[in-house]
């Protein structure tokens, strides 16, 4: 059997490793660099963005609430006892589900907002969450707010009314917590 030997050809030239970046290279690279920062430029000031208008402020109801139980706890008899497990037998049974939130808020004697937050979880024994905007026009307004977490005494609940000078731009936050008396107004 004869042997057979590969032909080779003879090395082809190699492009250079590196090429050498050229004048219009570097110019091109330059101009879409200026293309770019022009076009975020231009996009951060364009188009204007007002949040308000000049002569308005916004209030801001936010609060996160859990309501009370929709219902009483009752005394469990002594047969309904017997029939649980030994592990399970309270002498109350109380239901999970707590009451929506409700709140009203009132503007120089306008209603400007009333929403109730249903609570969350697949008991409905979850806390209840709110957040709403409301732009007003500036100056001295009489806020009046009621807020209620209890489906049995929806008359019931807190109340806050007071007068607030509010300036052009300003963020009146109305929240609730019951450490600090209720309703608040930051």
């Amino acid at each position: 059997m004869p042997e057979t030997t590969p032909t080779s050809s003879p090395p082809a030239a190699t492009a250079p490793v590196h090429a050498r970046a050229t004048t219009a290279a570097l110019a091109g690279q330059v101009v879409l660099y200026g293309l770019f920062a022009a076009f975020i430029g231009v996009f951060s000031q364009w188009p204007s963005y007002r949040h308000l208008e000049a002569d308005q402020a916004l209030v801001k109801v936010s609060f996160v609430r859990v309501g009370k139980p929709v219902g009483d706890c009752r005394k469990v008899s002594d047969a309904e006892l017997a029939k649980l497990p030994p592990n399970m037998r309270a002498a109350t049974a109380c239901p999970r589900e707590r009451s929506p939130v409700a709140i009203k808020v009132a503007i120089d004697g306008q209603t400007v907002l009333e929403r109730s937050a249903p609570p969350t979880g697949l008991s409905k024994d979850g806390a209840s969450a709110l957040y709403e905007r409301v732009a007003v026009p500036a100056g001295e307004r009489r806020i009046a707010v009621h807020f209620s977490d209890d489906v049995r005494a929806r008359d019931a609940g807190w109340r806050r009314e007071e007068t607030r000078r509010l300036a052009p731009g300003q963020v009146l936050v109305i929240d609730f917590d019951a450490g600090r008396g209720g309703i608040t107004f930051d």
